[in-house]
């Protein structure tokens, strides 16, 4: 299910009989207006876009063109309505949502479609529209549910980057790893089965590495896996999110839901975040993790993934 008015959030994916995603009874299903918070009005769950940045900040002073100015929490996307497009053909279904950009000049097409043999693919492209050359970090953002049974699937040993944490220790942010250990205090921790790992009441973001080469990333849920294929050279990193009931912007206050009178639900999710550039905050690619991606004047940038289920006996 895609909503144009909700910055063209995909709310639902249905793959092998299995809807996907991770949905938000606190945060109502409404169009979000200009400066409202990602976390208190857009973070209803499904499938955001997050472009020029994922966190909220500032654009460095020296960067020609955009210095000083204010980026808000999941980028410029997920606030505004984009044109949509729907097409049928012999190949299947397809929508085109293309957004232009309000702090930056830069114009970001997404199109999903929905091929006959059930698989799922999404091809980007951003154009910069401006005189000068555009910094940007760009991540999808699904959310999936988190239970005792997640099991995620990324490349063994692969460098993990710790950029943020709550109620647990992995060390500072920007510490290295390898995918899926990380170091609590003295013992190490497998992330591949985040519902099982540690206790209760912790959160963590991390950026792993991709080979430059076809890469599979998967989520395993009650013996179905969702894959997600992507090109190193394209898409040089996954985000992972997981929050274990140790994040929500609802801590020590009750839901904006008017007639939702019971505390709110702690969270438990986990996303697995195909990305551009790290970390969240556009700030910080430019400056100490150096891994910011410039879009020169006129030029465009394209990327794709593609996702498919299968039940985990049969995913080769």
């Amino acid at each position: 299910m895609l909503i144009p008015a909700l910055g063209g959030k995909i709310r639902d994916v249905t793959l092998a009989g299995r809807q996907w995603f991770w949905h938000n009874a606190d945060i109502p299903v409404a169009r979000p207006a200009r400066g409202d918070s990602y976390a208190l009005a857009g973070d209803s769950g499904g499938l955001d876009e997050c472009f020029p940045t994922i966190a909220a900040c500032r654009v460095p002073a020296w960067v020609r063109g955009a210095g000083d100015l204010e980026l808000p929490d999941h980028g410029e996307l997920w606030s505004q309505e984009p044109d949509v497009t729907i097409l049928t053909d012999e190949e299947g279904h397809s929508a085109t949502c293309v957004w232009t950009g309000r702090a930056l000049p830069y114009r970001f097409t997404r199109t999903i479609a929905v091929r006959p043999e059930g698989a799922l693919s999404f091809a980007y492209a951003v154009v910069n529209t401006g005189p000068h050359r555009v910094p940007f970090v760009w991540s999808s953002n699904p959310l999936f549910p988190l239970s005792a049974r997640t099991r995620l699937v990324l490349p063994e040993g692969a460098r993990a980057r710790l950029w943020a944490q709550r109620g647990v220790d992995f060390g500072r942010p920007g510490s290295e790893h390898q995918w899926p250990w990380l170091r609590a205090g003295g013992a190490l921790v497998d992330l591949s089965r985040p519902g099982t790992a540690l206790r209760d009441g912790f959160a963590c973001k991390l950026f792993v590495d991709l080979p430059r080469a076809e890469a599979l990333i998967a989520l395993e849920e009650d013996g179905v896996r969702l894959e997600m294929r992507i090109h190193g050279r394209e898409i040089p990193r996954v985000g992972v999110w997981i929050n274990r009931r140790g994040w929500t912007p609802f801590r020590g206050r009750r839901s904006r839901v008017p007639f939702l009178r019971r505390k709110p639900t702690p969270y438990a999710n986990v996303a697995l975040q195909p990305c551009i550039g790290a970390p969240d905050a556009l700030s910080d690619a430019l400056g100490e993790w150096d891994a910011a991606h410039w879009l020169e004047p006129g030029a465009t940038a394209r990327w794709s993934m593609t996702w498919r289920a299968r039940r985990v006996a049969d995913a080769a």
